[in-house]
């Protein structure tokens, strides 16, 4: 009684006829006062007399709606052809604009959402727990899927909230979970009652960092699950365009990267964790190019020679002090020498000074002298250290960025420059140093929101802002989260990267799912963001 006393009432209201409203499934109002219902044998365009302006003829269930500039972007579910349906619609018409592949699920629900974007997704959700979420936008390329998702096997509903990011999915005899709608990131649901939650806005509700997005990527590593961690950029000494990314696969070895994304090289080195490269260093009265890793097996340092085409050549061990080798970062002296900076799980750092014995290739040792030992409170890993001015840069995951100098004979406690909070959320990880025309700055990875932090690299540290890393829909990209270590470099290295480039690791692959990767951003995107000087 109740319920056919509102169809009368609606009806009444609108001047629609009550048995077409009765038959109605779903009613969604429109910008500039239309509605869509939903009924069993059509979609109907309304305005806001309730007189019927256009229909699409569909079997359908499951209307959602997102505004756009010129009307609505909907979406219906074809119960005849068990394809999801895109539709446009305009103020007085509803015009077919895509069909989905046949899903291959039993489907029980799908909802729309929108991101901070401005991309639209589409989430669909099987009787059995199983969905996938699919990037619509931009609207001239097919859609595309994003991801799959394991919801609960029950779950009857979703709807989402492209304000807060968040997606609800109803749990049969259960209640309400939010997951995170974006896709990126570790996957996290928590329970928020037991009804649908009451949408206010598509507005964002917390401040909104920029985004920008990543030009080109890298193939996925060969191994699954948390594998790819930090990237190196070694400069081409005559052309810039062949300069090479390496990057470590902390179960494999050390990788091999051209600029488009293509792997060159792997050197099956085990368990290598973190990378630094230095160029034009004199060793023993010869000059030569440098990688120095952290190999987790052996608590040692990790020697990479590099040719000057870019070939990486394994070229032995250091062994170390250290019980729980971590993460590593050089320093490349005034005098053209090098040292390394290497840190334990426990909070320990080594400071060592490398040397060069033998006549080249295969009969060349390298040697290590310690000299000098220091901790930080807790567990570190990201390090970077600033060569025109020997300073030390240290990322501890829980508290925060420290600085000292890097020179051994000066003794100087650990400043701290940057405490975690609500811009630098912890774990603080990768660190690397942007050397531009006239500024220098120091950008983290701020892994706890998936977030990246630039601050100026000399007193008093001024922080310039923090940006993300979204979706590059039309190359296809997914967007980065998670990141472990990342690094910059100023050089031209033409095109899109003629101010530099900025190489981060991708904690999660999308777009489709994938083993993790490594993801190249143009430099001037992120100083465009920022409205960085001298870059």
């Amino acid at each position: 009684m109740a319920r056919l006393i509102s169809i009368l009432l609606f009806a009444a209201l609108f001047n629609i006829a009550p048995d077409t409203l009765a038959a109605s499934e779903e009613s969604v109002a429109l910008p500039g006062g239309n509605r869509l219902l939903l009924d069993k044998h059509a979609v109907r365009l309304l305005d806001g007399q309730g007189v019927e302006l256009d229909r699409f003829t569909v079997r359908g269930d499951h209307l959602d709606v997102r505004p756009q500039d010129d009307g609505a972007l909907a979406v219906v579910f074809d119960d005849d052809r068990q394809t999801p349906l895109l539709l446009t619609i305009s103020a007085r018409n509803i015009v077919t604009q895509q069909r989905l592949s046949a899903v291959s699920f039993s489907l029980e629900s799908l909802c729309l959402y929108r991101d901070a974007q401005q991309l639209d997704h589409l989430f669909l959700i099987a009787k059995d727990g199983l969905a996938e979420q699919w990037l619509l936008s931009p609207a001239h390329i097919p859609p595309r899927l994003l991801r799959k998702l394991a919801l609960p096997p029950t779950s009857e509903g979703c709807r989402a909230d492209d304000g807060k990011g968040l997606l609800y999915v109803k749990e049969e005899g259960i209640g309400i979970w939010a997951y995170a709608a974006d896709g990126e990131g570790v996957p996290q649901r928590r329970l928020v009652g037991n009804r649908m939650p009451k949408i206010m806005s598509a507005k964002p509700t917390e401040r909104t960092l920029p985004i920008v997005v990543p030009v080109a990527q890298t193939a996925s590593v060969a191994r699954s699950g948390d594998a790819a961690d930090d990237p190196a950029i070694w400069v081409h000494p005559t052309d810039a365009t062949q300069s090479r990314v390496l990057a470590t696969n902390k179960k494999q070895g050390l990788l091999s990267y051209d600029l488009q994304g293509t792997q060159k090289q792997l050197i099956e080195a085990g368990r290598i964790n973190n990378v630094d490269v230095r160029q034009n260093l004199r060793l023993d009265g010869k000059t030569i190019d440098l990688a120095v890793a952290t190999q987790r097996d052996e608590n040692a340092l990790a020697i990479f020679e590099i040719d000057n085409d870019g070939g990486v050549r394994d070229a032995g061990r250091i062994q170390t002090d250290l019980v729980e080798i971590y993460g590593t970062c050089l320093y490349r002296t005034p005098q053209g020498g090098l040292e390394v900076f290497a840190n334990d799980k426990d909070g320990r750092f080594e400071q060592y000074r490398i040397s060069r014995v033998g006549e080249g290739g295969m009969n060349t040792r390298y040697a290590g002298e310690r000299l000098r030992g220091f901790r930080v409170a807790s567990q570190p890993e990201g390090c970077v250290v600033n060569d025109r001015n020997g300073r030390l840069f240290i990322g501890e995951e829980k508290r925060g960025i420290w600085t000292l100098s890097a020179v051994a004979t000066q003794k100087e406690k650990p400043q701290l420059i940057l405490a975690t909070g609500k811009l630098l959320v912890a774990d603080v990880e990768g660190l690397a140093l942007f050397h531009g025309k006239t500024s220098d700055y120091l950008i983290a990875s701020s892994q706890g929101n998936s977030s990246y932090v630039v601050l100026d690299a000399l007193p008093p540290y001024k922080v310039r802002g923090a940006f993300r890393i979204g979706i590059n829909a039309e190359a296809g990209i997914d967007g980065v989260s998670d990141t472990d270590g990342l690094e910059v470099s100023a050089i031209n290295f033409g095109g899109v990267y003629a101010d530099g480039m900025l190489v981060v690791q991708d904690g999660y692959k999308r777009l489709p799912d994938g083993a993790q990767n490594f993801k190249y951003v143009s430099w001037r995107d992120v100083a465009r963001a920022l409205k960085l000087d001298g870059s």
